[in-house]
């Protein structure tokens, strides 16, 4: 069925609406773009801070643990050794050679239980100076960290106030360029934005060929008389000719019309 006058406007006029929408996309997508990798980086800066924050928790609470165990240690040689003064005592005044090979036992027992102690005593330094040491190295990272994170924050927050005003007009005027276009055509749009990491959905037909594809002549035609909206064969993107793309950036106040073929 061939195209009618109104249906040809019609077309034409959303051409014209998804090409405004992607203009306006590229340059939101160009400001966000100047704050580079430092939402990232803030980002990891600040898992790296709350996972050491999480270890110095854990080697504090150790070190405690350490301190218990170091005291109960040292409890067990003064008992063990109350204890080995007793039973030597005892073995002086023993009736018969059960009862002192009875005490020579308990006294090796307890002669066990020390060095035990002392082994685990030696074992807790080591540990100690171990999670000691961890802890003055975390200490210290974390206090680089906050001093990078402080100069990250700070940085983006000059962005981002820099670009502010211009940002918030941007985000109004896609509101308003995104009413025009028809609910069909705009999820096709987003999708093909999501799609591709340069968010580029609408592309210009410049010298032959879209988005590095080239463009067969029998479509280039039609491309230029907008009376249909065409898609590209290998991407899917919409393609519109460079001359729509030059009136609109010029209708938006842009400097340069073509941003979208950036």
């Amino acid at each position: 069925m061939p195209t009618t006058m109104q249906e040809s406007a019609t077309i034409a006029e959303q051409l014209r609406a998804l090409v405004r929408l992607q203009l306006i996309d590229t340059r939101i997508d160009q400001l966000e773009k100047l704050r580079g990798d430092l939402p990232d980086e803030i980002r990891d800066l600040e898992d790296e801070k709350a996972g050491l924050e999480t270890r110095l928790e854990k080697y504090k609470r150790e070190l405690k643990e350490y301190e218990v165990e170091r005291r109960r240690a040292r409890l067990d040689i003064e008992e063990a050794e109350t204890l080995i003064k007793r039973y030597e005592e005892q073995q002086l005044h023993v009736r018969n050679n059960r009862e002192y090979d009875a005490l020579t036992k308990e006294i090796e027992a307890q002669r066990q239980r020390i060095e035990a102690a002392k082994a685990r005593l030696e074992e807790l330094e080591r540990l100690t100076e171990e999670r000691t040491a961890a802890i003055q190295e975390a200490e210290a990272r974390l206090k680089e960290l906050e001093e990078v994170l402080q100069a990250k924050r700070a940085e983006l927050q000059e962005v981002m106030e820099d670009t502010k005003h211009e940002m918030e007009q941007l985000q109004a005027m896609r509101a308003e360029a995104e009413k025009a276009v028809d609910p069909r055509y705009l999820r096709a749009y987003k999708r093909l934005r999501a799609r591709y990491r340069d968010g580029r959905a609408v592309v210009p037909l410049e010298r032959g060929a879209a988005a590095g594809y080239a463009v067969p002549p029998q479509q280039q035609v039609e491309i230029r008389q907008r009376k249909r909206i065409i898609a590209c064969e290998h991407t899917g993107r919409i393609i519109v000719d460079s001359e729509l793309f030059q009136e609109v950036g010029q209708e938006l106040g842009f400097t340069n019309g073509s941003a979208g073929s950036s």
